[in-house]
C-alpha cells in the first residue's frame, strides 16, 4: 500500500493542476469578530491528603512566608511535595519540637503570622516568640483574633478575652453552645456564633449583647457590615447592627447544608457537606465538587492563602485552589505538552486508563473504536496551528499523526479500507471487543475492522484541512488519503466494505439504506450531509469528474440535497409504523452526529461545488447551530465561524476554552443534587437544564457527549483523555479562522 501511496502522488498533482477548482474558501477575519486572548485566571487544584481515618482536621493556613500548617486532633500538621496532577500529603510538622510537645487545639493568622491555641495560652513562634498570653480554659478550642495582639477564647461554653493589657475578662453565652467566633475588624467586635444565636462582644465595654436567634446555625462571616449565617438548610443575612434579616434564607444553592462561611476579598466561599463553592457578582457559583478539586467532599474550613490561592480543608485532604494567570495561548502551550507526554500510542490520539485513583503515572495506553477519529481531529488542529505559527514541532506532530493515519490502511488486506486501530500481536484476548480484531499477514500485528462512518467523516475532514493548508509532503499524502477512501467508497456503492466482504454496521450512504429511514430520523439526514461534504472533498482535490458525478446523483436524482436540508427541529423520533432499526437509531438525539456533522462542515462548506449549493449549505449549518447554541460547545461555535456568519457565539467560545478544566481525569462528577440549577422536563435532546454548566464543573468529555450530562459515576479517576481533540482542536481552529487572537498582554 505503502509503494501505491508514493507512486500515486505525482499523478494526483497533475490531475489536480489541470482541473478547475470550485472557489477556494479563504480566510477571511476583516469582517468577523475576534477575541482577544488577553490574561484571565485559571484555576486547578493541587491536593493534599490526609491518609489517616482516625485523624480529624479542624482548619488550615498559609502564613506570610508561604508555609501552610493546618491544625488537627494529633496537633500542627503541614503540606509535603504536591504539585498540579501529583497529590502531596499532610504530615506532622516537626520544624519547632517544644510545638509538638504541646497540645495545640486551635490555630490561626494574626498579621499574616500563625497563632496557637492550647491548653493553656495563645502563643506564637512570630515576633521572637514573645507572644504568649495564658488563659484558664484548659480545653479551649475556638478563638479569634482581634487588635492589638487580643484574643477572645472558648472551650464551647465559656469565654475568655485576653490581650497584653487585660487580666482576662470571662463570661458565656447564655443557653446556647459556641461553635464559632468572628473578630469585626471596622466594628471591633467579636461575633459568637451559637447552634442557635450571634452575641456580640465589645471588648472595649466588655458586654455582651444578642443580636440573633435562630436554628441549625453551622458557620459565621461579616460582609459589608451584614452577617452571613451558615444554617444546616443554607444560609441567612443579618443586619449586624440591628439583627434584622435582610432576606429569607437563602436556599439556592450548589448545596444547602453549609459547614464553613468566609469573605475572602468581598467573595462569599461556601463549605458544604458537598463541595465548596464562591458566590460571583451574576449571582451564580462556582462550584468545586469532588477529586477534580477536592481530596473529598465533606468541607471543614477555609482561608485565603497568602499567594492568592484558596485553601480548601476537607475530612479527607486539603485542596488548594490556585489561579494563574494565563491566556489561552499559554493554556494551549499546557496542553500540546500533556499530549505528547502521555497521549501518543503508535502515533494516536490516545487515552490513558487504568489509572490508580488519578495518578496518571500508573496508567496505560489503550487502543479505542475511534483512534482514527480522535487522531483525525488532533491532526486538524496541529495543521490548523501549523498554518499559523509554522512550528517545527507542530509539523513534526502532523508528520508521526499522519504516519499512523496510513498504517490504518496498510495493515489490513481490504483496499482503500481503514482498521479501526492496529496493536501488537498477543492482545487480542485482553483488548475490548477481540472479535472486532483480525490477525494480520505480520504475526507481530493485529489490526481491528468494523471501522464506522465516524472514522470516515475523520479522515476526510482531516486530510481536507491538511490538503489545502500543508505546503509540504504532507499535503499530498493527505490527497492520496482522500482518493484511496473515496474510492473504495464509491467503487463498493457507496458502503465501507470489511475484510468478510460486507458492508460494516455504520459505514453506509447508500441511499437504499439512508432513504429507508423516515425523513425525522437523523440518520438520513447525516449521512447525507457527510457523504456529500466528502465527495466534495474528493473532487476538489483530486479533480476526479466520478466524484462529483456521484455527488450531484444523489443530490439531483436521490433527495440528498433535501435529506441535508432538513431542519434540525425537525429532527424527531420515528413514528410508530416505522421499522425497528429506525426506531433504535431516534431514540433520543445523538450527539455523535452532531460531532459527525460539524466534521463535515468543513467539506461541506468550503469545498461546495458552486456559489449556490454554499449558500445552501451555509443555511443548513447555521440551523444546527442555532440547534446547539444552549450547549455552548467551542469547536461547533469556532467551525460555524468558517461560513463567515457574524453570529457565532464567540464569547461563549472562548468561555468553553477558559472554563475547560486543565485536569482531564475522569474523577466522578455530581449535579443532579444542585439547587442552584433550573431543571427542565425530560426531551428528546436530552436537555436537563435551562442553562449548561462550565465544563470545569461536569464531567471531562469529547465533543460527542452530552453538555447537560449532570453526573458522572463509576471509575473514579480511573482515566485521562487527551486534550488534542477536546481542547487544541478549537483552539488552533480559532486561531487559523482569525476569530481568536493572538496572545495579547496588557
Amino acid at each position: 500500500m505503502r509503494t501505491y501511496l508514493l507512486n500515486a502522488v505525482w499523478l494526483l498533482l497533475l490531475l489536480s493542476l489541470a482541473c478547475k477548482e470550485a472557489p477556494n474558501e479563504t480566510r477571511s477575519t476583516a469582517t468577523l469578530p475576534v477575541y482577544k486572548d488577553v490574561p484571565y485566571f485559571q484555576d486547578y487544584s493541587i491536593k493534599y491528603m490526609s491518609n489517616n481515618e482516625d485523624l480529624e482536621l479542624y482548619s488550615a493556613y498559609m502564613d506570610r512566608n508561604k508555609l501552610i500548617q493546618i491544625a488537627s486532633s494529633k496537633g500542627v500538621l503541614r503540606t509535603h511535595d504536591g504539585q498540579f496532577l501529583y497529590p502531596g500529603i499532610l504530615m506532622q510538622d516537626k520544624t519547632y519540637r517544644p510545638l509538638t510537645d504541646k497540645n495545640i487545639t486551635a490555630m490561626t493568622l494574626y498579621e499574616d503570622q500563625f497563632i496557637y491555641l492550647d491548653d493553656k495560652a495563645v502563643l506564637s513562634n512570630a515576633w521572637a516568640g514573645t507572644l504568649y498570653l495564658k488563659h484558664d480554659l484548659p480545653k479551649a478550642s475556638l478563638f479569634s483574633a482581634g487588635r492589638d495582639f487580643s484574643f477572645l477564647i472558648s472551650d464551647g461554653s465559656a469565654l475568655q478575652y485576653v490581650s497584653k493589657n487585660n487580666k482576662g475578662w470571662k463570661g458565656e453565652v447564655a443557653n446556647d453552645l459556641v461553635i464559632s467566633i468572628e473578630f469585626d475588624n471596622k466594628k471591633s467586635i467579636y461575633y459568637i456564633l451559637g447552634k442557635k444565636s450571634v452575641t456580640a462582644f465589645d471588648p472595649n465595654k466588655q458586654s455582651q449583647t444578642k443580636i440573633v436567634e435562630g436554628e441549625n446555625f453551622t458557620s459565621l462571616a461579616i460582609m459589608n457590615a451584614n452577617l452571613i449565617i451558615g444554617t444546616l438548610d443554607g444560609y441567612l443575612e443579618v443586619a449586624s447592627a440591628t439583627g434584622k434579616k435582610i432576606s429569607e434564607t437563602h436556599k439556592d444553592l450548589p448545596w444547602t447544608e453549609i459547614t464553613c462561611i468566609e469573605n475572602i476579598d468581598g467573595n462569599l466561599w461556601f463549605g458544604s457537606t458537598k463541595g465548596a463553592f464562591m458566590l460571583k457578582e451574576d449571582g451564580k457559583y462556582n462550584y468545586y465538587y469532588g477529586k477534580r478539586w477536592l481530596p473529598g467532599n465533606m468541607v471543614r474550613h477555609i482561608s485565603k492563602a497568602n499567594d492568592g490561592s484558596i485553601l480548601i480543608l476537607t475530612d479527607d485532604g486539603l485542596g488548594q485552589i490556585v489561579f494563574e494567570e494565563m491566556t489561552l495561548f499559554d493554556k494551549a502551550q499546557y496542553f500540546e505538552k500533556q499530549v505528547r507526554h502521555r497521549h501518543i500510542r503508535l502515533g494516536f490520539n490516545s487515552t490513558l486508563v487504568d489509572l490508580d485513583n488519578g495518578n496518571i503515572d500508573s496508567g496505560r495506553l489503550s487502543d479505542s473504536d475511534n483512534d482514527g477519529l480522535w487522531t483525525t481531529m488532533y491532526l486538524a488542529g496541529q495543521a490548523f496551528r501549523y498554518s499559523v505559527t509554522k512550528s517545527e514541532e507542530a509539523l513534526q506532530n502532523c508528520m508521526e499523526a499522519m504516519d499512523a493515519m496510513e498504517r490504518l490502511f496498510d495493515i489490513n488486506p481490504v483496499p482503500g479500507f481503514p482498521s479501526r486501530s492496529y496493536e501488537r500481536s498477543g492482545y487480542i484476548e485482553r483488548l475490548g471487543d477481540p472479535e472486532r480484531w483480525q490477525h494480520t499477514d505480520d504475526p507481530e500485528w493485529d489490526w481491528k475492522s468494523t471501522t464506522s462512518s465516524d472514522e470516515a467523516i475523520g479522515h476526510i475532514f482531516a486530510y481536507g484541512v491538511m490538503a489545502e493548508l500543508m505546503d509540504n509532503e504532507l499535503k499530498d499524502r493527505a490527497i492520496v488519503l482522500i482518493d484511496t477512501l473515496m474510492s473504495h467508497i464509491v467503487k463498493n456503492d457507496l458502503y465501507l466494505v470489511d475484510f468478510d466482504g460486507k458492508p460494516t454496521t455504520w459505514g453506509r450512504w447508500n441511499p437504499e439504506y439512508v432513504n429507508e429511514r423516515p425523513k425525522m430520523v437523523g440518520d438520513r439526514k447525516i449521512n447525507a450531509s457527510n457523504i456529500v461534504a466528502m465527495l466534495q472533498t474528493a473532487y476538489h482535490f483530486t479533480g476526479k469528474e466520478k466524484y462529483k458525478e456521484k455527488a450531484f446523483d444523489l443530490m439531483e436524482n436521490h433527495g440528498y440535497l433535501d435529506n441535508l436540508m432538513w431542519p434540525m427541529k425537525d429532527v424527531a423520533m420515528a413514528p410508530d409504523d416505522a421499522d425497528d432499526w429506525s426506531k433504535m437509531l431516534s431514540e433520543s438525539w445523538n450527539h455523535s452526529d452532531d460531532e459527525m456533522y460539524f466534521l463535515g462542515y468543513w467539506g461541506l462548506y468550503r469545498y461546495a461545488f458552486n456559489d449556490t449549493l454554499k449558500t445552501k449549505f451555509k443555511e443548513s449549518i447555521i440551523d444546527h447551530w442555532e440547534i446547539e447554541r444552549p450547549e455552548k460547545e467551542g469547536a461547533w461555535n469556532i467551525m460555524t465561524a468558517l461560513t463567515g456568519t457574524q453570529e457565532f457565539d464567540l464569547e461563549e467560545a472562548a468561555w468553553y476554552l477558559r472554563e475547560h478544566p486543565m485536569d482531564l481525569v475522569t474523577w466522578d462528577i455530581m449535579n443532579s443534587h444542585r439547587k442552584d440549577i433550573t431543571f427542565i422536563e425530560p426531551n428528546f435532546r436530552e436537555q436537563t437544564l435551562t442553562e449548561v454548566l462550565p465544563p470545569d464543573e461536569r464531567r471531562v468529555q469529547r465533543h460527542n457527549g452530552n453538555m447537560f450530562r449532570l453526573d458522572k459515576v463509576g471509575n473514579d479517576g480511573g482515566e485521562e483523555y487527551s486534550a488534542g481533540d477536546i481542547w487544541l482542536l478549537p483552539y488552533w481552529m480559532g486561531r487559523y479562522l482569525g476569530i481568536i487572537s493572538e496572545p495579547m498582554v496588557e
